[in-house]
């Protein structure tokens, strides 16, 4: 598939949709496994473990911080970076999820129920980095680590799990307001 990769007006005109992501229930759209680097496995349903992150991953394998366990991403975001569904496991995170994932809205600390699993942010940034920009563009590099696209965490969040659990595309996230 020969892509173009949109310009940053282009990505700055898709924020509108982007912002109008739903803020206490969403949806989880994609389940990705990276079993070893630069492979990808799309699941329907995936197992969560305290220990392990998401079962399968090459993150359980090697060096394991637990502040990016897990990379969540915004189904808009990726839509609108991506162009086709199938090029969302290019950007490298284990979830894709339709909801508000901004700072103000998921501050590090915040759990998030996936499934019969729960997530909890990490402070850890998640930022766009050199396969990001080949992959995207260099527009969308800059667009997501630009003072709103931190703001909005554009590239997604780190998290950890906290619950372990199944999960299946098409469950519901629900921010946990304790």
């Amino acid at each position: 598939m020969n892509v173009r990769h949109r310009s940053y007006a282009e990505l700055e005109a898709g924020l509108a949709e982007i912002e109008r992501a739903p803020r206490e229930r969403g949806v989880l759209e994609l389940i990705v496994r990276r079993p070893v680097r630069g492979e990808r496995e799309v699941l329907t349903v995936g197992e969560l473990s305290v220990d392990e992150g998401l079962v399968g991953d090459r993150w359980g394998q090697g060096k394991r911080h637990r502040e990016n366990q897990l990379a969540i991403m915004s189904s808009r975001v990726v839509a609108l970076l991506a162009q086709d569904r199938e090029r969302w496991p290019l950007a490298g995170d284990q979830l894709y999820v339709n909801l508000d994932l901004s700072a103000e809205h998921l501050p590090a600390g915040t759990r998030v129920a996936i499934g019969t699993a729960e997530i909890e942010v990490s402070p850890e940034p998640h930022m766009g980095c050199r396969l990001f920009r080949e992959r995207y563009g260099p527009d969308a590099e800059r667009f997501v680590n630009s003072t709103v696209g931190r703001a909005l965490q554009l590239r997604g969040i780190n998290a950890w799990v906290v619950k372990g659990g199944e999960i299946r595309v098409g469950d519901a996230v629900r921010v946990r307001f304790e």
